[in-house]
């Protein structure tokens, strides 16, 4: 084996190894990197290196879009934005078998495309739905999962987080990656129903129809919800319209939300200087990650390991499908016991340029790596809500202290064979994430 592979892959066992010893990802991806800059340069050249990268990484206008995204997120949940929409939701299907479960799944929808966080989405959500499923006798398992389940949404329906990273560090367009996110994300919200639709077919007694509210409610709750679907038009629309930026929309989608909290009496002054102090947390460990991905980049492009594992696919005689499942299969893996911002900032320098090289038909490399991006995000969605680890199933637990983690798991699981049927779909037919970006480009 190359001595290249072997320092490459000596790195990535130390960045895993000081990850499974809790120490945070940004950080031992920090560490990682510049021991191996080190060990292949010298001290002089890294310092120079870690005194500008800095720099010119948060320098970049593009990032300034992350803490608005999150703070949008971080005003809606406070604002009481998902209350409304679970309420809604509860309204118009909850007095059908399952319905309430269904409309947690609409309801986190509706929610990621004003919030772009499935931490948030999840545990705003569960604490708006949970204690109403349990109190029409919903099996915990059930409604635990269903929480955690549609949770992911709030990455997989624009705008989301984790696509901005994607398209900052492939230099891809924003506002093509979310047209491309629509038609998978609505998938996924539709398989879920249908999954909930399947199990209390299957199994009654564990999702019990509640009482159809009066129609005065009903009208009620509906008129409720007319401001977050505003607001989701007005971000989401004004992107593919092409009537703002990315970061513009974001920008209105903030003062948008805070208006509406304001005026409603939902967002007074703690809640917002609690929406601010989250959203500077949130944004700093987000950059503190992004600035050790940098690093450890840097450190893998001068082992060259990525260009020569290009190099070595491209002269075997490998379809590009073959290639691009064993990624996908590696995805899941470490989707699995690994944070979804970290695992993308990590196999992306490698696993980008051989994608790109290879031929799928697609009409250009621009296609291919959106498409590619998709697949990713459906992946990071597969693996929040995956044993072992499942970051929104924690989030839920955390929540439903008394429901033990393994019957959530076992919850998630009709979810996730959807899960797989959608992302076997979006490898079959890429026109699901393309058919959007070329009919509005």
């Amino acid at each position: 084996m190359a001595p290249e592979f072997v320092l490459a892959a000596t790195g990535f066992g130390v960045l895993l190894a000081l990850i499974v010893l809790r120490c945070p990802v940004g950080l031992a991806m920090l560490l990682t990197g510049a021991a191996g800059y080190l060990w292949i340069i010298d001290a002089a050249t890294l310092l120079n290196y870690l005194k500008t990268t800095p720099y010119h990484l948060f320098a970049n206008y593009t990032l300034s879009v992350i803490p608005l995204f999150i703070l949008m997120g971080a005003l809606a949940e406070r604002g009481g934005l998902a209350r409304d929409l679970f309420t809604a939701a509860h309204a118009l299907v909850g007095h059908r078998r399952g319905g309430m479960a269904m409309g947690v799944i609409g309801a986190c929808a509706c929610f990621g495309a004003v919030c772009g966080s499935s931490v948030a989405t999840t545990a705003t959500m569960g604490r708006a739905a949970l204690p109403e499923l349990r109190r029409y006798g919903y099996a915990p398992g059930l409604a635990t999962g269903t929480i955690a389940v549609g949770g992911t949404l709030g990455i997989l329906i624009p705008p989301s987080v984790i696509l901005v990273i994607y398209a900052i560090q492939t230099e891809q367009n924003i506002a093509r990656l979310f047209m491309a996110a629509l038609i998978p994300g609505l998938l996924a919200a539709l398989l879920h129903i249908l999954a909930i639709a399947l199990v209390t077919w299957r199994r009654p007694a564990l999702a019990p129809p509640a009482l159809r509210l009066p129609a005065e409610e009903r009208r009620r709750a509906l008129l409720g919800v007319v401001p977050v679907l505003v607001i989701a038009v007005v971000v989401v629309g004004g992107i593919y319209g092409g009537v703002f930026t990315p970061t513009e929309s974001a920008a209105v989608g903030c003062i948008a939300t805070l208006a509406v909290g304001v005026l409603r009496g939902t967002l007074r002054a703690r809640q917002v200087k609690e929406a601010l102090l989250s959203t500077a947390e949130t944004t700093a460990m987000i950059f503190v990650i992004l600035l050790g991905a940098e690093v450890f980049n840097a450190f893998l492009a001068l082992t060259q390991a990525p260009e020569l594992l290009g190099l070595w696919i491209s002269e075997q005689d490998f379809s590009p499908y073959g290639v691009l499942l064993l990624m996908l299969l590696a995805y899941l893996v470490l989707g699995a016991v690994m944070d979804e911002l970290a695992m993308i900032l990590l196999t992306l320098p490698v696993f980008f340029p051989v994608v790109t090289a290879l031929d799928f038909g697609l009409a250009t490399t621009e296609e291919t790596a959106i498409w590619f991006g998709i697949l990713v995000l459906v992946v990071v969605g597969i693996g929040l809500a995956a044993p072992p680890i499942g970051l929104n199933v924690f989030v839920v637990s955390a929540l439903a202290r008394d429901v033990p983690i393994a019957r959530t798991y076992r919850g998630v699981m009709p979810f996730l064979a959807m899960d797989l049927l959608r992302l076997g779909l979006c490898v079959a037919f890429p026109a699901l994430s393309l058919w959007l970006v070329r009919v509005l480009s």
